[in-house]
C-alpha cells in the first residue's frame, strides 16, 4: 500500500494531488504527520507542502470546475473530517483526469467519492446555519458583543458575514481563535495566553466585572420568556433535541 503522508492544510492536500501526477503514483491512502499507519503500508511519501505547486493545482480546478464545484471543495474541508482526506483527494484527482469536453463530474453522485464530499459539504452548511441560530451574544461594557461557540465544524468564517451592524467578538472555544468586527473591519484573533480570557471557556460566560450593567437583565428576562412560551402539556424531548442538539447548549443563555 503506498501512503501519502501530509500536514492536513488544503496547500498540503494540493500539493499531494501534485505528487501524485508528477510521480504518477496513486496512493490509496491519505494520513496526517503523527498517524498510526496500517501495518501493510509498503511505501510512504512525505508530502511538503508548496504553495506553489498547490496555486497551480487550485487553478486548475476553477478551469475544470464551475464555481459552486471549487465551493464545495472549500466547504467540505472546513469538516476537518480526517475521514474526508482521502476522497476529498480521489475527487480532486479524477476532476483532472477527466477527459476533455465529458461532463463534470461534480454533479456525479454515483461516484462514492463525489458523493462524500458533497454529504462533507451539505453537513458543514447545516451546522453553519445551527451557527446563525443558537449563536448569544452578551454585552460588554465598552458596548462589543460576546458570542462563544464550539462548533463541530470549522464555521466561523461561514457565518461572520451574518452579523455586520454591531461591534463584536465570535470565539471558537475547540479552536481557540475567533473574529472582532468594528462595525468596519472584521479581523481575525487568538488569545495566545488562556488566562488572559475574559470570559470562561467551559461556558461562554462574560467576567462580570466587564458584563454591561443591563445584560444580566436582558439574559434573565430572556430565560423566562423561554420558560413562560413553553407549553408543558406539549414537551416533545426527542424532538427538542433533533432541532437543538444538546452539545450546543453549554453556550446557550436560555440553557444555562
Amino acid at each position: 500500500m503506498l501512503v501519502y503522508l501530509f500536514d492536513r492544510t488544503l496547500d498540503g492536500l494540493l500539493t499531494a494531488v501534485f505528487d501524485s501526477f508528477t510521480l504518477r503514483q496513486q496512493p490509496e491512502l491519505l494520513a496526517g504527520e503523527g498517524d498510526v499507519l496500517p501495518l501493510f503500508a509498503e511505501q510512504v511519501h512525505q508530502v511538503q507542502t508548496a504553495d506553489e505547486k498547490a496555486r497551480r493545482v487550485w487553478a486548475g480546478l476553477e478551469q475544470r470546475l464551475s464555481a459552486e464545484g471549487v465551493r464545495i471543495i472549500m466547504l467540505s474541508y472546513l469538516s476537518e473530517q480526517r475521514e474526508l482526506d482521502t476522497p476529498l483527494f480521489n475527487y480532486i484527482c479524477k476532476v483532472f483526469r477527466q477527459p476533455k469536453g465529458a461532463p463534470s463530474i461534480e454533479h456525479n453522485a454515483s461516484d462514492a467519492d463525489v458523493l462524500y464530499v458533497r454529504n462533507t459539504c451539505r453537513r458543514v452548511l447545516h451546522e453553519s446555519q445551527r451557527m446563525k441560530q443558537f449563536l448569544r451574544f452578551q454585552k460588554a461594557k465598552d458596548g462589543t458583543y460576546l458570542g462563544v461557540v464550539s462548533p463541530d465544524h470549522n464555521v466561523l468564517p461561514l457565518v461572520i458575514d451574518h452579523f455586520r451592524d454591531q461591534p463584536w467578538l465570535i470565539y471558537d472555544a475547540h479552536r481557540r481563535y475567533g473574529y472582532y468586527h468594528d462595525t468596519q473591519t472584521v479581523v481575525r484573533v487568538t488569545f495566545e495566553d488562556g488566562a488572559a480570557l475574559p470570559f470562561d471557556l467551559t461556558t461562554g460566560k462574560l467576567d462580570d466585572s466587564l458584563l454591561s450593567d443591563n445584560d444580566q437583565l436582558f439574559q434573565d428576562l430572556w430565560r423566562t420568556y423561554f420558560k413562560a412560551i413553553c407549553i408543558r402539556e406539549r414537551i416533545n424531548p426527542r424532538k427538542q433535541l433533533n432541532d437543538m442538539p444538546r452539545r450546543y447548549w453549554r453556550y446557550m443563555t436560555e440553557k444555562q
